[in-house]
């Protein structure tokens, strides 16, 4: 693992900087202690890292999460009866994981998967812009349409005009001028470009200029335009930042309700993550998802007993963690340690840092998660493939994550449907012979109740004096569904005039009496021909 220490430690720098905002803006959106947020990305990277079978998965508080976490603060009376529910949500993934639920992850379409890709990296883009100018009315790491302080994405972004802060402007502007420098021409030209990440020399020079300004009227930075991480004044302080379950809201049934949906949608969002992650790994590896689940779950239990919020494995960190060349999980681990070591030893140099910065290292992040090429390139591979697509993006951009997947899923599912419709048979017109209509259908190798439509629609459209031969010869399953539409098609065929001709495996039978009768030798819940 430490071979690759070179390529993971530069891509840990840059993980730990995009995951410190999100820690704390995730922890703010959900209602809970700031340091809430930090415990969780600190137990994300070196527990969920070290357990894991991905190697570039990164994971830490999610902001799926954040409104299911918001309301069960609430209802459920302090945040150490919600820590409870963290615990047993936990459990509850561990169980997922012995039960093999992780292969739930495999049957997302790749359309979906890509347009979630493409819909977060919209989402970052458009949700860093405020940031970018020094606008900070909402926390960093929302993903929401609608906002907490009552704008949507876009009317933050028309509001900027009358709440730009020139100093972040100004930084911001510098530092996404740095890293692109960086990513585009300096990394090309020698290996110690390679080794210290743009990002990093961005950060270090917002903080130098927060220092240098400090006294300036118009180019100084407001603390609320920086990074906020709690600063405890001696040892005492900082360990009552930890808060710890109260055991005796257990026998509360919303707890339970809570934990089962936690554990629900966190399992989910992992899943969908380890599925676009993969996809994003330059090397292919392939996660495996019940282990997953087990990492994911012991994550959480160890998060919810000493204060942190729900874990899933996050695709901003996941990416940036790709992008940056992370290689093992040694680089996920290793930002768990930064955000350990950074939240003890430099709670104040950390507090210096811009979030216009930030968001500058995110819009990068973000627009190499929804490069423009690739709508072309779905555009390309058909409808079936563009729908499900443009569906799933649209969904996030404009509701959340979650119904956008389920929105893309749907529109996925019903065009696979379509496809099975038409799908289920091959029809083949020939020549007239002997003043009939000669007439092949053959039948695909999968037949079931989605295709009878189609079916019943062809044989429907048949003309009087027909031969009709029925081909089943390549049919290993045929759906008793579509065995009663061929039985009762027997009348109409002898009303019609129409002979038919059933060629199986079986041999062939001319003009038969009954389609049932010739498919009994088998039980109906499993008519296979095979």
């Amino acid at each position: 693992m430490f071979k690759n220490l070179k390529s993971d430690l530069p891509a840990s720098i840059v993980v730990f900087f995009v995951a410190l905002p999100l820690c704390l803006g995730i922890a703010l959106a959900s209602g809970a202690p700031l340091f809430s947020g930090l415990i969780a990305g600190i137990v994300g990277g070196i527990v969920v890292g070290a357990l894991s079978g991905s190697k570039i998965g990164v994971s830490g508080p999610a902001a799926g999460l954040a409104a299911i976490v918001l309301t069960a603060i609430g209802s459920l009376g302090g945040y150490q009866n919600f820590l409870v529910a963290v615990v047993i949500a936990g459990i509850i993934q561990i169980i997922f994981g012995i039960l093999k639920a992780g292969v739930i992850g495999y049957y997302f379409p790749s359309s979906v998967i890509k347009g979630m890709l493409t819909g977060i990296g919209i989402i970052i883009i458009l949700k860093q812009i405020p940031h970018f100018f020094g606008y900070d009315s909402e926390p960093e790491g929302a993903d929401s349409f609608i906002e907490a302080s009552g704008e949507n994405t876009f009317s933050a972004i028309l509001h900027i005009v009358d709440n730009i802060t020139i100093g972040s402007m100004i930084i911001g502007f510098i530092g996404l001028g740095i890293i692109l420098l960086w990513d585009k021409v300096l990394a090309k030209k020698a290996k110690f470009f390679q080794v210290i990440q743009g990002p990093l020399v961005a950060v270090v020079v917002g903080i130098i200029y927060v220092v240098l300004t400090s006294g300036s009227d118009s180019l100084s930075i407001l603390d609320k335009h920086l990074v906020s991480v709690p600063v405890p004044e001696d040892t005492t302080s900082f360990l009552n930042q930890f808060s710890f379950p109260n055991f005796s809201a257990i026998t509360n049934t919303e707890v339970w309700i809570v934990a089962f949906t936690m554990a629900l949608v966190a399992s989910l969002e992992t899943l969908l993550c380890v599925e676009a992650t993969d996809k994003l790994d330059p090397h292919k590896n392939v996660t495996p998802t019940n282990r997953e689940l087990l990492a994911q779950g012991t994550g959480n239990i160890i998060s919810g007993l000493i204060g942190g919020l729900p874990i899933t494995q996050v695709i901003v960190r996941s990416s940036a963690n790709i992008q940056s060349g992370g290689r093992t999980k040694l680089s996920a681990i290793i930002h768990g340690f930064f955000l350990l070591i950074s939240v003890i030893l430099i709670p104040r140099l950390l507090n210096l840092i811009p979030l216009s910065v930030l968001a500058a290292i995110l819009l990068v992040v973000g627009y190499k998660l929804a490069k423009p090429s690739l709508f072309k390139i779905m555009y390309g591979l058909g409808w079936k493939q563009w729908l499900p697509f443009i569906t799933t993006v649209v969904g996030i951009v404009f509701t959340d994550l979650l119904i956008g997947i389920s929105l893309g899923l749907l529109v996925g599912i019903v065009v696979v449907l379509l496809k099975s419709y038409q799908n289920s048979h091959f029809l083949h017109i020939e020549d007239n012979n002997n003043g009939k209509h000669q007439i092949k259908m053959t039948l695909a190798e999968e037949v079931t109740f989605f295709n009878k439509g189609a079916i019943l629609k062809e044989l429907d459209r048949l003309p009087k004096d027909t031969y009709l031969e029925i081909n089943l010869i390549k049919t290993r399953y045929l759906d008793n569904d579509v065995i009663e539409i061929l039985e009762d098609f027997l009348l109409i065929a002898e009303e019609r005039n129409i002979d038919i001709k059933l060629v199986s495996k079986r041999g062939v039978v001319e003009n038969p009496a009954s389609f049932i009768h010739f498919f009994n030798e088998r039980p109906k819940s499993d008519l296979s021909l095979s």
